[in-house]
């Protein structure tokens, strides 16, 4: 059985129920929207961001999910795509899991429109049913994602990152999301338990620090995982290898370094120096090595919830988050 298979199976039923309730609040009474809508649905990922939701709520309430929890999972799921569809925008990408992306088919004008609209029908779905607290978790996220673009392209362009900068850009682009969703999940069945909601919210920014580093990783590799070797450095990206060779090498070699990135980053065989320079500088060993810390910490914060399928899950799920080859 797959791995994302095996993930899911104890929330195999919520999962099914969540993809009907997900596409109802989905549907609009605008033609266009809703060809658009149903051109999202019918492309989606893995999940794992409604997977985190139901595992979470299902370990801390001795297997109880409710309607919060299929709302929280929505609204998450809602949001994460209206970022994505405004990201496409934004890098001018015309490609989203092999797929044409919504403004490539329908353009940058109703994309954004879209986006917005998505933003729009997450909120609405809170604040109808009252899930303020719910609402204050996601709303928290947004502006951190908005927060860690910024701050992403403001340093990009003097290349001048340190290892906290880093880690603070994608804490707030990447982590502040999965974090939102294990603290949705836990505070829509346990809503009056300010610590173990803020226990999950760490535990799901752990896994997405993990996560974010893996996924810089897969910039130097040259496996076949949908996104091309190199791509980082050509969109002048500052990621944890670079960083770490950036800070561990001679003036000589960073200026060289710097001026590679700035200057030459189209050119294909100076982006493969540069690969292989931070690989011989230990810039991958770093970056695996800080990955596996926090996953070993995100481990670490589950020890004390009794065994259960739902806990199995997140730990395959933490596991699988650095293991991915894609």
């Amino acid at each position: 059985m797959k791995i994302v298979e095996q993930i899911k199976q104890p929330i195999g039923t919520e999962m099914e129920l969540f993809e009907k309730k997900f596409r109802e609040a989905m549907s609009t009474k605008v033609a266009l929207l809703n060809r658009i809508t149903h051109y999202i649905v019918n492309r989606k990922g893995k999940q794992m961001r409604p997977m985190f939701v139901f595992l979470t709520a299902k370990m801390v309430s001795e297997g109880n999910v409710n309607e919060r929890t299929y709302r929280g999972a929505s609204v998450i799921e809602l949001i994460h795509t209206a970022t994505l569809v405004h990201d496409d925008v934004v890098d001018d990408s015309y490609k989203r899991r092999g797929f044409f992306s919504i403004n490539a088919l329908w353009k940058n004008k109703i994309a954004v429109l879209v986006g917005d609209y998505l933003l729009s029908k997450g909120l609405l779905l809170s604040i109808d049913n009252n899930d303020f607290d719910l609402l204050k978790i996601i709303s928290v996220a947004v502006r951190e994602m908005s927060e860690g673009e910024l701050l992403q392209i403001e340093k990009a362009r003097r290349l001048d990152i340190t290892e906290d900068v880093y880690y603070e850009i994608i804490r707030q682009k990447t982590a502040t999301l999965i974090a939102a969703c294990c603290s949705l999940g836990a505070c829509s069945v346990v809503p009056n338990d300010a610590e173990l909601v803020e226990k999950m919210r760490k535990f799901g920014e752990l896994i997405g620090m993990a996560f974010q580093i893996k996924d810089d990783l897969f910039d130097y590799t040259d496996d076949a995982i949908g996104k091309p070797t190199g791509i980082d450095i050509k969109e002048q990206k500052m990621t944890l290898p670079l960083i770490y060779t950036l800070n561990n090498c001679s003036s000589k070699e960073k200026s060289w370094l710097i001026n590679s990135v700035k200057n030459h980053n189209k050119d294909k065989k100076r982006v493969k120096e540069v690969i292989q320079f931070v690989k011989d500088t230990n810039g991958l060993g770093y970056a695996e090595q800080k990955m596996i810390q926090f996953q070993q910490e995100a481990l670490q914060l589950l020890k004390d919830f009794p065994d259960s399928p739902y806990k199995d899950s997140l730990i395959l799920m933490v596991n699988y988050v650095i293991e991915r080859k894609k």
